[in-house]
């Protein structure tokens, strides 16, 4: 990769972990139950970035666990349509998680529904996988703070995966994005985090999640100034608290996205070789879906640092990517790298 990660080869698959599931977008007037039609999207967060890199060219593998049925069948299609390797998904358990979200909300919305629990993913144990075999051919591993908040036996998981990805020298990234409406097994992020980090060369993610997921403490009030300059002094104290306390991360990344209602403010911060890049600013009145853009930003980095660009490429690239998914449905980008660096500030 880029001589962030040491030189090591670019040649090799960049593998995404985590769960599948079906999100269901009622529209916010309730018309769906008149008309029976109920959109329906194939996602989850680290598939959003697989979908993103396979767009965009780059060899992607996909890790997750799905019941053997009819189902099934059809998601496998879609994502083999999409160009994403599909040959480590497992095939186990009885059903497939589901999420509601109203159109034009968030994650963080009270109209947010998790339907999940005793999913084939959420079931998954230690020892059940050949790491061997799935990390075959694989030079980027990537998952996300979402697998580790399902339950015990998964955070389980996720540390004999990262284990097995670090001893053969593969990079692995990690956005962390925080639900609280998942963490309820009794284990908050900082009992679970810290241990996983640690195996990471790329953290991306924002202040608070680094606050609420490995105690490294933001200065109170922030928000009383609004300042940009505030902020960023922040992501660079962050950053480099980070990279002091795990030292094999070379690289973390910060959102920063401010939502008044559809009016939204958005810029990145990049850290890296003792420097803290940010990213030109965007504004907007009108979005269409707020869903996803975390995870295309997430993509957007991996598919930098993967084509060696330089840092500063690296973080308008993704940012602008990032950007423009608020205006489209569902919660993967359809925009292509040259539709993109149009946009680009």
């Amino acid at each position: 990769m880029s001589a962030i990660f040491n030189n090591r080869p670019n040649t090799g698959k960049i593998l995404s972990f985590g769960e599948l599931l079906l999100r269901f977008c009622p529209d916010v007037e309730g018309e769906w139950l008149y008309k029976n039609q109920l959109p329906v999207y194939i996602v989850g967060a680290e598939l959003n970035v697989s979908s993103s890199l396979a767009l965009w060219g780059l060899p992607v593998k996909y890790f997750t666990a799905l019941p053997d049925n009819d189902l099934t069948t059809y998601i496998i299609k879609s994502l083999q349509n999409k160009g994403i390797d599909t040959s480590s998904v497992r095939y186990c358990g009885n059903r497939v998680g589901l999420y509601y979200l109203t159109e034009q909300n968030d994650i963080k919305h009270n109209g947010l529904i998790y339907d999940r629990a005793n999913s084939a993913f959420a079931e998954l144990k230690p020892g059940m996988i050949d790491w061997d075999q799935v990390l075959e051919g694989v030079s980027w591993f990537h998952f996300s703070a979402i697998c580790p908040a399902l339950s015990q036996n998964v955070a389980d998981l996720c540390n004999e995966v990262l284990e097995a990805a670090s001893k053969k020298d593969i990079i692995i990234s990690v956005d962390m994005n925080y639900r609280a409406k998942l963490w309820q097994y009794g284990k908050s992020p900082m009992e679970i985090l810290p241990d996983l980090v640690k195996h990471c060369d790329l953290v991306m993610g924002n202040i608070w999640a680094a606050e609420t997921m490995l105690g490294i403490p933001v200065v109170p009030n922030i928000h009383e100034s609004g300042q940009k300059s505030t902020y960023l002094k922040e992501a660079l104290k962050t950053s480099q608290k980070i990279i002091e306390q795990f030292p094999k991360c070379k690289a973390v990344a910060n959102t920063f996205r401010f939502d008044a209602t559809n009016d939204i403010k958005y810029y990145t911060t990049l850290y890296t070789d003792n420097q803290l890049h940010n990213s030109g600013e965007y504004e907007t009145g009108h979005v269409i879906d707020k869903v996803g853009s975390g995870d295309c930003f997430m993509a957007g980095l991996i598919y930098g640092f993967y084509n060696n660009h330089e840092v500063n490429e690296i973080l308008e690239f993704a940012t602008a990517a990032a950007f423009e998914k608020l205006f489209i449905k569902g919660d993967a980008t359809t925009k292509t790298v040259a539709e993109i660096k149009k946009s680009m500030k």
